[in-house]
């Protein structure tokens, strides 16, 4: 064998012997497990809850400059902060409450009060005055005499009515628009209050029922995780024959190369042995007939009879046997120890153990039953556990005080807000009356000045009497009359509403928005006994409205109008907490924190305790297997300790590089041949051609015969001389790679199978945790949320501030304008109906 071929063979067995020892050294417990699918995020039907609180919001307006413009001007009439001392004196101890406090507080509202009380003595008082002076022919008669400058003064009070004419105009229809804004604001906002709070009562009422479909929604993933039960032991099975295939596939392999090469080594071992005795055997037979043949072509050769055949002598003379195959080794001792080889079926055996290995899927489905069957029962008891979620809620004892303060002040505040209709009805028709008075004002204005100013240029001489003239001056005095008429019904009216709508605004809404109001209801001692929140509504005692509450909301149609009504409903009036502008629970804000904690339930260990156990408690041996019985083991090291590698192949070798016979037996047959076409003689050509027909014939028959014996014996000597030098360390291999293999697997096994039951209880922790974060999600944002709490209230300071009390304030602030701006008008048209007018004396 070449050195060439030995040293690639010794390569080429490291290297199988790296990759399978790298399959044994690397755990198949290194795997990781497999990332989570998109199927594996659960998918909940929607259980939110029925009944709603829609959130409305400030809605941008083009009037919101008005809006602003009025607020500042509040905020400059009242200026005081809230007044907590004289509302604590108001509330626990109303008769001490001094007049002078009172006024003192409302110190900006009591000026405009002597303002609008100035205005509506004097402007009747003045226009009675002007109806005594026209009745006695001195206000609104003619001019005395023509002057120049008549011109430029009729001008500059054409101008000024005009100008007053425009900002009554655009004030009045402020008016009408804000006026109609509050009524159509004010019956949707009064119809939200018992509506609003019946919503409120049917969400608290539907709470039991929405954790009830929340709870049975632990149906998806109990479904998702019986599925995945069914799957998890096949599952496993495979994981761990694909796991290990590799390195049980490898040992098989190498068990099966090891079976053909003890089966191939014996098949050629005796092959050696019977061809190395059949080559003694016909050397010994040719021996005496070469020599006998030797003797005779000598003799021939030296006749002096035949003519050159000194040439060929020599090589006659040289003709005798080559290879002796009585020296080589014998293996008749090797073939003595693999007597009986081999006793095992290792066809049959490897064919088990690929079958047995082959069956760790069902092996694990077999295994598996029973801790599978177990975890479906788990699974049932895991749903009433969730059920106690459901079934240990005690809302409905906690919430029957907010229920029963929800249906007072539902039941209280319908009488109230009939009346507020009624008056806001009141206030509608007689804002609408005032502002078409008003319109009618303006159109004597208009149609005064026309036609006064059509006469005007109709007329030559001032002295002249014209009647369009004259009749655009009594248009304008039928303005003046009107105004003298309703302005105090205007001013009236201006004051009621500003009283009221200005009190919301700078009482209420300013100190609802920087939470003065959350700042006094907090203080000890402010509140009365009898209008405990926290006591009446069930909340919790450590409740701290300036940091647990961030909107507080009295009924903005109850409340706009007195203040005892506010306080006095006050104490019916929910308030949510800043939690549940974030989404909190009713039980975190009423006194369920001590009886019921949704975070223990919702605690992910309470139902997978058991689950956990089961699965962590498992095991089952799924790769005990035999690959090598010891019969098979003994037969590999018997052929080990054969001998066979001791045998020295070499003088085979060197003893097949010798022919079988030293003279080419052919050769010397044509030589014969030839030289019998050179005789003369007869006799000596025909033992020539004897001869060389006698060379021929044994060569055919004998010589042939052991060549291709030998040609046989080479093959099996170049096999067993590759095989020899490296049969005990492949068989060495083979056993220890079996034997690791076979006490690898069960580990390697129980590895996988831990790995396996580890993955799939994350995958099923995680369908729980999916669960119960949705349930405390889902329970908190909206089933049994308070935000709708919260939202109503937000809604009721929409309503009352934003969208009733900044039109209302508008509607106060254009009108009023119009009311002041009466005053220049009456003067301007007055002084202007002169004009219009003949004069009585013509001056030059």
């Amino acid at each position: 064998r070449s050195p060439a071929g030995s040293l690639l063979a010794t390569k080429a067995m490291r290297v199988a012997g790296l990759l399978l020892a790298w399959a044994l050294l690397h755990p198949a417990g290194t795997q990781q497990c497999h990332p989570t699918s998109p199927s594996g995020v659960l998918r909940f039907s929607d259980t939110h809850a029925d009944i709603r609180v829609p959130a409305l919001h400030r809605v941008p307006s083009s009037l919101d400059p008005l809006y602003g413009l009025v607020r500042r001007c509040l905020d400059l009439i009242q200026q005081n902060p809230l007044p907590t001392e004289l509302l604590r004196a108001a509330l626990n101890d109303p008769s001490s409450v001094q007049t002078s406090q009172v006024v003192q507080y409302e110190l900006g509202y009591v000026v405009c009060a002597a303002v609008a009380l100035l205005f509506t003595v004097a402007v009747p008082v003045a226009g009675m005055c002007f109806c005594y002076c026209r009745s006695r022919r001195r206000c609104g008669g003619r001019l005395r005499a023509h002057r120049r400058s008549l011109g430029c003064r009729r001008h500059c009070l054409l101008a000024c009515l005009s100008l007053t004419s425009l900002v009554i105009l655009i004030s009045v229809i402020c008016a009408f628009i804000t006026s109609q804004r509050v009524k159509g604001q004010m019956e949707p906002g009064l119809g939200a209050v018992p509506t609003t709070l019946r919503t409120l009562r049917q969400h608290i009422a539907n709470v039991p029922q929405g954790v009830q479909m929340v709870v049975e929604q632990f149906e998806v993933p109990r479904q998702q995780i019986i599925s995945d039960l069914g799957g998890l032991s096949r599952s496993v099975g495979l994981s761990i024959h694909t796991q290990l295939k590799a390195m049980t596939y490898a040992a098989l392999v190498d068990l099966q190369d090891r079976a053909r090469d003890l089966q191939t080594s014996l098949h050629h071992l005796q092959i050696l042995d019977k061809t190395a005795r059949a080559l003694a055997s016909a050397r010994a037979e040719l021996e005496p007939a070469l020599q006998d043949r030797r003797r005779r072509v000598v003799a021939l050769l030296d006749d002096p009879r035949c003519t050159s055949c000194a040439s060929v002598l020599g090589r006659a003379q040289s003709l005798e046997l080559g290879a002796d195959y009585s020296k080589v080794p014998s293996v008749e001792k090797v073939l003595k120890a693999l007597a009986g080889l081999p006793r095992s079926d290792f066809a049959e055996m490897i064919r088990q153990g690929n079958g047995t290995f082959n069956s760790i899927p069902e092996l694990a489905v077999e295994r598996m039953a029973q801790v599978i069957q177990d975890l479906r029962d788990e699974m049932a008891r895991v749903t009433e556990k969730v059920q106690s979620i459901a079934d240990s809620f005690p809302f409905p004892d906690y919430t029957q005080p907010v229920s029963e303060a929800l249906v007072k002040v539902e039941d209280r505040s319908r009488p109230y807000l009939r009346e507020v209709e009624r008056f806001e009805r009141y206030r509608w028709i007689a804002g609408t009356v005032l502002c078409s008075i008003i319109l009618l004002i303006l159109a004597c204005n208009v149609i005064g000045m026309a036609l006064g100013a059509y006469g005007l240029s109709k007329r030559e001489d001032p002295s002249d009497y014209e009647c369009r003239g004259e009749a655009g001056a009594k248009f304008l005095l039928v303005g003046v009359g009107l105004a003298f008429l309703f302005s105090w019904l205007l001013i009236l009216l201006v004051f009621a509403t500003f009283l009221v709508g200005g009190n919301i605004q700078t009482l209420v809404c300013r100190n609802w928005v920087n939470q003065e109001i959350y700042k006094f209801i907090d203080t000890p001692g402010n509140l009365p006994p009898s209008m405990n929140i926290t006591h009446q509504l069930n909340l919790r005692r450590d409740s701290n409205l300036s940091t647990t509450y961030r909107w507080v909301s009295q009924d903005p149609p109850v409340t706009s109008y007195t203040r005892r009504l506010i306080w006095d409903h006050i104490a019916n009036i929910p308030l949510p907490s800043r939690e549940c502008k974030s989404g909190a629970g009713l039980w975190e804000v009423l006194q369920l924190d001590r009886s019921y904690n949704l975070d223990e339930h919702l605690k992910t260990p309470k139902y997978t305790a058991d689950f956990q156990k089961r699965l962590g408690d498992f095991t089952a041996r799924l790769g005990d297997m035999r690959l090598l019985r010891s019969e098979g083991r003994q037969d590999l090291e018997t052929f080990a300790r054969s001998g066979m590698d001791e045998v020295d192949y070499g003088r085979f070798q060197e003893e097949m590089k010798n022919p079988v016979v030293q003279t080419s037996l052919p050769g010397l047959a044509r030589n014969l041949e030839g030289l019998q076409k050179m005789q003369r003689n007869g006799t000596v050509a025909g033992r020539l051609a004897a001869e060389a027909q006698a060379l021929w014939q044994m060569q055919n028959s004998t010589v042939q015969s052991q060549e291709a014996l030998v040609a046989k014996l080479g093959e099996s000597v170049q096999f067993l001389s590759r095989l020899a030098p490296h049969l005990q360390e492949r068989v060495k291999t083979t056993l220890a790679t079996i034997a690791s293999v076979e006490a690898r697997l069960p580990v390697q096994a129980q590895q996988i199978l831990r790995q396996e039951i580890g993955c799939f209880t994350r995958k099923e922790l995680r369908y729980f945790a999916q669960y119960l974060n949705w349930v405390g999600q889902t329970l908190r944002e909206d089933v049994a949320s308070c935000q709708p709490l919260a939202t109503a209230l937000d809604n009721g300071r929409v309503i009352l501030c934003d969208r009733i009390a900044d039109p209302w304030n508008a509607f106060w602030f254009s009108l009023g304008c119009c009311t002041f701006f009466l005053i220049p008008n009456i003067i301007f048209a007055i002084r202007l109906t002169k004009h219009f007018r003949p004069i009585r004396n013509r001056l030059m």
